[in-house]
């Protein structure tokens, strides 16, 4: 009996010591970056499997967007998480807006330039004198720092949302993204092999992206609550990973009530690049922030005139567990 009773006692300390087993949920709102679409598989497959309440968390999903830019509703308090690029936080935290990073969703940047073999394009040099489209923003650091790199002369076009003008031949080369425009690419009728991609992260270019954010205030008074949803959200993108098929049902779930244009072949490819970019060669996500890329990262925005200083590492990323790398 007395065997029983302290059997009984352990799995009560268990059951009690488990993430939301209070059963009392506290509301967290999250804001994403951008509209719906499978980039944020994760938090919609812990949403859908219930993986936030299991954490104590009852989960408000914001989309984001061109018209509600994460960077805006995060510096005026108006949700508790935001998912922002690196680029954009480390302007912020230099201006002033007290952020704090909680979490590297992706270390690996997906950025990268597009050429036809067809062009004779093969390595960096071959692009001096041509034209290349290239978004505007940030989105022109890299390519310059690559340009600047390789001592190369290129006439640059504005790239608009379509990658139309480099398939009409209007320009060499595009701007894209590895799990977007890419594949945009390819479903235009090109093979993968017709094409010459430069992945600015192999040519020591890497900038890191997405990345979850809180205040400094929420951070102090909510480790815990940070470290619930942290935990979470890998837990939801593990799901999504391992379950792709259901994970794309929900992801057009929520386009259509968005009302975003949706297509399977094409939602499902950016979940498997994404899959590539979070598990890497290690098949394991790794949430820590670089301090070698952030010191990189914000050399580069001063250099370019963006920021007047890097705010000190230490004090921009916060493991919510406590541990620092």
């Amino acid at each position: 009996m007395r065997t029983f009773v302290l059997l009984l006692f352990f799995f009560i300390l268990l059951i009690a010591s488990s993430p939301g087993s209070s059963g009392e949920l506290r509301k967290v709102s999250f804001i994403s970056h951008w509209l719906p679409q499978a980039q944020f598989s994760g938090y919609y497959m812990a949403m859908e499997k219930g993986i936030y309440k299991k954490y104590g968390i009852d989960l408000e999903f914001i989309h984001g967007g061109p018209n509600k830019p994460s960077s805006e509703v995060i510096k005026k308090g108006e949700a508790d998480i935001a998912s922002l690029w690196l680029t954009n936080a480390i302007q912020l935290k230099a201006a002033g807006v007290k952020i704090i990073n909680i979490a590297q969703m992706i270390n690996k940047s997906a950025l990268m330039l597009v050429a036809k073999k067809s062009s004779g394009i093969r390595e960096p040099k071959d692009m001096d004198g041509l034209k290349v489209s290239l978004w505007g923003g940030d989105f022109v650091l890299q390519p310059n720092a690559f340009f600047k790199k390789y001592g190369l002369n290129v006439k640059v076009v504005p790239q608009a949302s379509s990658i139309n003008l480099f398939l009409m031949d209007g320009v060499q080369i595009t701007c894209a993204m590895w799990y977007n425009e890419f594949h945009s690419i390819i479903n235009s009728g090109y093979n993968e092999d017709e094409l010459v991609a430069f992945f600015f992260a192999d040519y020591g270019l890497n900038f890191p992206e997405e990345g979850l954010y809180v205040s400094e205030d929420f951070f102090n008074n909510n480790k815990d609550l940070c470290d619930s949803f942290v935990k979470a959200t890998l837990e939801g993108w593990l799901y999504a990973f391992n379950n792709m098929n259901e994970t794309i049902a929900v992801v057009q779930k929520h386009m259509r009530k968005a009302k975003v244009p949706y297509n399977f072949a094409h939602q499902r490819w950016m979940l498997n690049r994404f899959k590539d970019l979070m598990l890497g060669k290690h098949k394991q996500i790794n949430t820590i922030l670089s301090e070698k890329d952030y010191n990189f990262v914000g050399d580069v925005l001063r250099e370019n005139g963006l920021i007047k200083d890097t705010p000190p590492y230490t004090s921009f990323y916060k493991n919510p567990e406590g541990k620092q790398p």
